[in-house]
């Protein structure tokens, strides 16, 4: 046997005993190149075009389009390819798209590969930036805050006089006119509880007595008609109280001195008062 032939016969006999499996791996990467090759992206010259200004394209449209469409349904999203392969005998569309941003144009080419079955495998954006002109807007829900309700408060102003003896501030010191009084205030404020938002009570005395003395006088007083709300039925909770002595007087026009005509003209300092807040 000549060498020539010894040779082209052991390469023979080298072909054969390659086993199957891996015979079958090197004829798919064979395959997979070819392919590769046969869709590599290329994108024409946009002068080349039949509409080189491009279209504005339904973003809707664009984002219904994916693989397994036919032809027919792309023609209806998209319409015809903007160059010149044609439509039928082709396995490539080519297109030149218009977005609007910030209000200048952006222009965009696009490409449709479809398969052997001319069905969409695949499709292309020249700058994958373009790709974000689909991305569904994310409008951040607008939070109107609701406004709320004005409080109503009214004010309710009881003689410290008729409420107590005087210069007394304990509920067995309370006077039967003054139970009356507050007997009456709870009616009212127990009538529409649904509404009731706060009760401030606060104490109030004349010049007369020491500072110090004034003001536990004062908060003493406002504590003991707090008590009688709550014997009432009022939410105690709601109630805050104060007692600012003899530092906000309504008459300031009486005389000097402790005499009986001075502490009547200081009546109308010796009060507690009730500010009722509401909805």
């Amino acid at each position: 046997m000549y060498p020539l032939e010894k040779n082209m016969k052991q390469r023979s006999m080298d072909v054969r005993s390659v086993p199957k499996t891996m015979l079958a791996v090197f004829l798919a990467i064979a395959a997979g190149l070819a392919f590769a090759q046969s869709t590599e992206v290329k994108f024409p010259d946009r002068d080349s075009a039949m509409h080189k200004e491009g279209i504005f394209v339904s973003v809707e449209n664009l984002r219904n389009v994916g693989p397994g469409l036919t032809k027919n349904q792309m023609y209806d999203l998209l319409g015809p390819p903007h160059f010149h392969e044609g439509v039928f005998g082709v396995k490539v569309w080519n297109y030149i798209f218009n977005f609007r941003q910030n209000g200048g144009v952006v222009t965009c080419q696009y490409q449709v590969q479809f398969d052997k079955d001319k069905l969409v495998r695949e499709t292309y954006w020249k700058y994958p930036a373009c790709a974000d002109f689909l991305k569904e807007k994310v409008v951040a829900p607008v939070v109107v805050p609701i406004a709320a309700k004005p409080e109503k408060m009214r004010r309710y102003d009881l003689s410290a006089d008729t409420l107590f003896i005087f210069g007394r501030s304990d509920l067995d010191d309370m006077l039967p006119a003054g139970r009356k009084q507050l007997d009456d205030l709870s009616d009212k404020i127990k009538s529409n509880t649904a509404a009731l938002k706060r009760i401030t009570i606060t104490g109030h005395t004349d010049r007369i007595g020491s500072e110090a003395s004034n003001l536990r006088l004062s908060l003493a007083r406002a504590a003991t008609v707090r008590g009688y709300l709550r014997s009432q039925g009022i939410d105690g909770n709601l109630i805050q109280i104060h007692g600012v002595g003899a530092s906000q007087p309504v008459v300031t026009t009486c005389a000097p001195g402790k005499s009986a005509a001075v502490i009547a003209c200081l009546q109308p300092n010796r009060r507690v008062t009730l500010d009722v807040s509401s909805e």
